[in-house]
């Protein structure tokens, strides 16, 4: 499978970076060639590191056997480029297939035995293939309904066996009975406050069950993604509604409330909640890698999809994604951009090392406020 360009190895500085980090989430994103050897491998292959200069890099082994290289004996890029054949397959089955077939039918189908597919499926995803089925499963309702389709109709052509199914579990899947969510939120009450913050504009944005949304950019590209998912939905700029959620992120950002403790209202599959859940953990002024997140949760092969969980993360510093980095210390990328996780970091690194004296944090804080 082709990376996208929205991945964090997208230059091949930060692919050199992984290939000295060995760094896990790198896998099946890109390969790498040494021009001395003639051999690819997997960004974490144990064989001693090549010099910078003598590495190239590719995003499939396809490439890399067109350039003239052959793969390596020691990591075998082309078994785990098999294996994510093997991945893409078995989605492709549970995209097309209704009902979604059983794991035995799936591993009849890819030659794997129904323990071994759970296994490669899981650590590749981080979802089992019944959750992922069922993540998809919601997906697809959610467009039936937000193209206009009655809510049998679209309960059907997603996949649900009846009524009763669609509606015992669509609560927790879309955040609302399937009725309200087809009339794009109608009904459903949204408030939300755009203001100034030492990390920019912010959009802080609430139900009436807790925080759904904690953003950094422009006002204009922030309400636009708030109105996407519900654009029928009661949404209203009060800054009284949410005064005690922004309260609570600007006391956080200025130092004055380490551990930020908002009541949320969201959503995600079971693998998302539970990487966000662990992201919660974190302690302030501390950092995990994308492996130590993966230990966490007790997948600890499923790097790739924790990164994923980061990166999909709907509110910023509540789910503190910013502590998460490279197996290195390097900063990786960030959905509200690099630099401003530079800064978050380095303001808790400085006040968790600080003596607690108010006046102390105090000072720090409006030090970093300037920046």
């Amino acid at each position: 499978m082709k990376a996208v360009a929205t991945h964090p190895y997208a230059d091949n500085d930060a692919r050199w970076q992984a290939v000295l980090d060995r760094d896990a989430a790198a896998e099946g994103i890109f390969y790498y060639g040494v021009r001395s050897t003639g051999v690819y491998c997997r960004p974490t292959c144990p064989s001693r590191r090549p010099r910078w200069e003598n590495a190239v890099f590719f995003e499939t082994t396809e490439d890399a056997r067109r350039a003239g290289f052959r793969s390596c004996l020691r990591c075998c890029p082309d078994e785990v480029t098999s294996q994510q054949q093997v991945v893409a397959e078995v989605q492709r089955l549970l995209d097309s297939v209704d009902p979604s077939p059983s794991l035995r039918d799936l591993g009849a189908a890819v030659g794997f035995s129904p323990f071994h597919l759970q296994r490669l499926f899981k650590r590749s995803t981080g979802l089992s293939p019944k959750q992922y089925a069922t993540s998809q499963r919601a997906e697809r309702l959610k467009e039936q309904l937000k193209n206009g389709a009655t809510v049998t109709s679209a309960t059907y052509e997603a996949g649900y066996a009846s009524s009763r199914a669609v509606y015992e579990t669509a609560r927790d899947e879309l955040g609302m009975n399937p009725s309200t969510y087809r009339a794009g939120g109608q009904g459903a009450q949204i408030c939300y406050a755009l203001l100034e913050s030492p990390l920019g504009r912010m959009l802080v944005a609430a139900t009436d069950k807790g925080v759904c949304a904690v953003k950094f950019g422009e006002d204009t590209d922030l309400v636009s993604q708030l109105q996407a998912e519900f654009p029928r939905a009661g949404l209203s700029l009060d800054d009284t509604a949410v005064a005690s959620h922004t309260r609570a992120v600007l006391d956080h950002l200025a130092g004055r409330q380490a551990h930020l403790d908002l009541t949320l209202d969201v959503r995600g599959t079971a693998f998302q909640e539970r990487v966000w859940a662990a992201l919660r953990e974190i302690p302030y002024g501390q950092t995990r890698s994308y492996s130590d997140v993966a230990r966490m949760i007790g997948e600890p092969n499923a790097v790739r999809a924790v990164a994923r969980a980061c990166a999909t993360n709907p509110v910023a510093l509540a789910v503190p994604c910013h502590r998460v980095v490279r197996a290195s210390g390097e900063i990786s990328g960030y959905r509200w951009g690099r630099e401003r996780k530079t800064k978050l970091l380095d303001q808790e690194r400085a006040l968790a090392a600080t003596p607690a004296p108010n006046a102390t944090i105090a000072a720090a804080s409006r030090e970093y406020s300037r920046i």
